[in-house]
């Protein structure tokens, strides 16, 4: 053993090549990416790694490795799991023969995803095991358990950290090379009564997994993990006791060591629920505070535990309003609710200096982005049309901000597509647009262009070709020519893509030539059916930028237009006169082409 210091991500990947997983795939999203990240930077040389098109493909991938005897991870976030929920929810009736391990990062906040989604209910949804880290240490060990509990039941299983987990770093012992073990696959041997999902096995199998969980129930009741922790001499007499799970659990450890211990239940597999321990913890108190990010499912769990035992014991947290029903817990969030549930003072923040006011940064899409020559380009076009501009998921959703105000709606990944052929179905008469990203086309939006084209739908399909899969870390993707695996493969063009499926109206184009993206806007929004615009230029952190442009100060008018109609952070105001910042500007020349006295030139010409 030697000690580390790392992200929890990094230490839920070094756990994972500890424990001998041999195939490794997800789909990146934020706080997951960095787990695969990690096992592919440090993977041994028989350990397969790849960014799946889609998490449904991750899922369906790792079940295969696992039915040949492998062990298997499968890495994503919270809102992804939704798309990996179909082969989910039969994977549990077939099981596995190999270890599965199935990580789902959740958000609370939230920071970087549509919706505060717990995993722990799909957990329970889909009969599947779930562990609950609290700190990097405890991820870095309990997914290598995790490997060994779904190998002894057959049974994938849930590792469930949330953001602060996942991001926060921490010294932490980790297992020399020479203390790895190593999984040999067995391969797959045919056996269609395990394997081939019928009725009949899956009536079967649904009795097998309620026993499995009724006994996993007693088994994680002494599970190590799980901690019943007794009260300190201060409380030994208190009728009260806390419960918490996951980075909770941490928070309110921090608070009690200056309080003082009173009982406490430390939850690390909420399904299934140790209930036998939980008995045991609730046995002689009036009174539970419960401490958890995201959904009240301890609450939930202790509640009908009392009433199933006819225990006497007031549970309160998030359904009795006691603490958060939304967002993140925090160190002193925690604190607080500890120090009321016990009658203690609330502790008073120390009185520090006044700070600084801070600059106001919203968020907006960088200098140089060619999604916003791309959103501007259909704004030009189409003003003073009836329109619609049906956003996604990714950078380009930044595209709602102002000035820009180029995304009407946005939902989930793909739906951009599907939501505009529905809003031309009751409003004809409007243009439809669609915009999505190319990584995501790939993932998710090819069906609703197969859809538009067999429905005949009449809508404008805005394809925004950065060469990468920019919001989550510049992950490669089927169309970069790229493997995570650094593996040099075909890149799958989208022009040809669109046209297998029938699309015939293509025009691909650099948005940074932006008069000619005006024109192509037009032109394509005067057809009918369904057509399809790919604004082709790479992302600015994958591109060498350009020499900065200048304001010509003795041209310059003053009329703010570059400011106003853009909203690239590189133009500013400096001393009541319009300043392109130097140090973010990459020469994309947007704002020159925008300015109505041509006063922004830069190049040879930048001083």
């Amino acid at each position: 053993m030697h000690k580390e210091f790392l992200m929890g991500n990094a230490a839920i990947a070094l756990g994972a090549v500890a424990a001998g997983v041999n195939v490794v795939a997800g789909y990146p999203g934020t706080p997951s990416t960095e787990v695969l990240e990690t096992v592919a930077k440090y993977r041994p040389d028989d350990v397969y790694v790849e960014w799946s098109v889609n998490e449904k493909a991750a899922m369906e991938l790792a079940a295969g490795a696992a039915y040949a005897g492998a062990r298997s991870l499968v890495t994503m976030k919270q809102v992804g799991l939704n798309v990996a929920s179909d082969p989910l929810m039969s994977l549990e009736y077939v099981g596995v023969k190999g270890g599965m391990v199935i990580l789902v990062a959740d958000d609370p906040g939230p920071i970087s995803s549509q919706t505060e989604q717990d995993t722990r209910h799909f957990s329970r949804f889909s009969k599947l095991p779930c562990f609950d880290p609290s700190s990097a240490q405890e991820a870095y060990e309990m997914i290598q358990e995790a490997f060994e509990y779904s190998e002894k039941y057959k049974t994938p299983v849930f590792l469930r950290p949330t953001t602060r987990v996942c991001h926060g770093y921490a010294t932490i012992d980790i297992k020399d090379k020479s203390e790895y073990y190593h999984n040999k696959p067995e391969g797959f041997i045919k056996d269609s009564k395990r394997w081939v999902i019928f009725p009949k096995l899956s009536f079967m199998n649904h009795q097998k997994i309620e026993a499995r969980n009724k006994e996993l129930s007693d088994v994680f009741s002494s599970y190590e993990k799980n901690k019943l922790i007794p009260a300190c001499d201060k409380y030994a007499d208190s009728k009260k006791g806390i419960a918490s799970g996951g980075i909770s659990y941490t928070y309110a450890m921090e608070t009690l060591k200056e309080t003082g211990m009173v009982r406490h239940l430390k939850v690390s597999t909420p399904h299934p629920f140790p209930e036998k321990l939980a008995v045991e913890f609730l046995t002689g108190l009036d009174e539970v505070l419960c401490l958890e990010e995201l959904d009240p499912v301890i609450e939930r769990e202790l509640i009908y535990i009392c009433g199933k035992y006819h225990l006497n014991t007031k549970i309160i947290g998030k359904l009795s309003g006691d603490t958060a029903c939304a967002g993140e817990n925090t160190r002193d969030s925690v604190s607080n609710y500890i120090h009321t549930f016990l009658g203690l003072d609330t502790p008073k923040a120390q009185k520090l200096p006044e700070p600084p006011a801070l600059p106001v940064r919203p968020p907006v899409l960088c200098a140089g982005c060619p999604h916003r020559a791309s959103f501007y380009a259909v704004k030009t076009a189409m003003k003073g049309k009836k329109t619609i501009f049906c956003g996604d998921i990714g950078c380009y959703t930044l595209g709602n901000a102002m000035p820009l105000d180029m995304v009407d709606t946005c939902l989930c990944m793909g739906a951009g597509l599907n939501i505009a052929q529905g809003v031309e179905k009751v409003e004809p008469d409007t243009t439809c647009f669609a915009f999505v990203g190319d990584s995501t086309f790939f993932a998710s939006a090819i069906t609703g262009v197969v859809n538009a084209v067999y429905n005949q739908a009449n809508m404008v399909l805005i394809v925004l070709d950065n060469s990468t899969t920019a919001m989550t870390g510049h992950q490669p993707h089927p169309g970069t020519g790229q493997t995570v695996m650094g593996e040099i493969v075909q890149k799958i063009n989208i022009e040809q893509v669109l046209r297998g499926i029938g699309v015939t109206e293509i025009e691909t184009i650099n948005p940074l030539e932006l008069e000619a993206s005006v024109s192509c806007v037009k032109r394509m929004a005067e057809k009918s059916g369904v057509r399809a615009i790919i604004f082709k230029a790479p992302c600015i952190a994958v591109t060498k930028p350009k020499a900065p442009l200048h304001v010509n100060q003795d041209s310059c008018i003053g009329c703010k237009k570059c400011i106003r109609d853009l909203g690239c952070p590189a133009i500013v105001m400096n001393d009541g006169k319009i300043c392109i910042d130097a140090s973010m500007c990459t020469g994309c020349h947007l704002c020159s082409q925008v300015c109505p006295v041509c006063a922004i030139a830069g190049g040879d010409d930048h001083e």
